[in-house]
């Protein structure tokens, strides 16, 4: 079955698709359809939330983000299973009943004209199974209290960084470092840089 989660949630997801404008369920997949195929390094779920309530439409982050996740799981499946746009419209409709005849043209005709494109890039993605590095924020900072840490007053380097799996999905990790921990950490990254200049 081409979903995620329970079928009553899958029900629920598919209802709020009905519920918007033929034209923003159409951005809102060729979004997806843009990170599907390597053109975009993520979905920006908050944009298309923020689009959804200047239109009128009432549904908060988590009901766009379920949207979202629905729709990139049925489109890479459906690249993965080599799947033509009548193919990928049959499952939809066997998945979940509630699926709007203008939702079902507007993936089908998107799909027809991306479908190979996303497949390509899936493939591609599939061998290497690696994210992207979205974002990289650092910051300088000084320890000046600690219940454990004994030596106070000594500068470290906190790092943030962004990183979209190859679902599209935006995660963060962060980390300290020590001044010298932080120098290795840059000499390492000339390095690859240079190596890869070199490519």
């Amino acid at each position: 079955m081409l979903g995620v989660g329970s079928a009553s949630g899958v029900d629920k997801i598919v209802e709020n698709i009905g519920s918007l404008p033929v034209d923003l369920f159409a951005e809102t997949c060729q979004q997806i359809l843009t990170q599907l195929q390597g053109r975009a390094q993520a979905v920006d779920v908050v944009e298309i939330c923020g689009r959804f309530q200047k239109a009128g439409i009432i549904l908060d982050l988590e009901a766009v983000q379920e949207i979202s996740k629905l729709l990139s799981f049925n489109f890479r499946s459906a690249a993965k299973s080599n799947l033509s746009a009548e193919q990928l419209i049959t499952r939809l409709r066997e998945s979940c009943s509630k699926w709007s005849k203008p939702a079902l043209q507007v993936v089908h005709k998107l799909w027809s004209e991306q479908g190979n494109l996303v497949r390509v890039h899936q493939e591609a993605q599939a061998m290497s199974g690696v994210g992207q590095l979205v974002d990289v924020q650092w910051k300088l900072g000084m320890a000046v209290s600690s219940d454990t840490c004994r030596s106070l007053n000594s500068p470290y380097v906190s790092l943030l960084l962004k990183i979209a799996d190859t679902s599209g999905q935006i995660s963060s990790k962060s980390f300290e470092m020590t001044i010298p921990q932080f120098q290795n950490f840059f000499r390492q990254f000339k390095e690859m840089a240079a190596v890869l200049e070199t490519v």
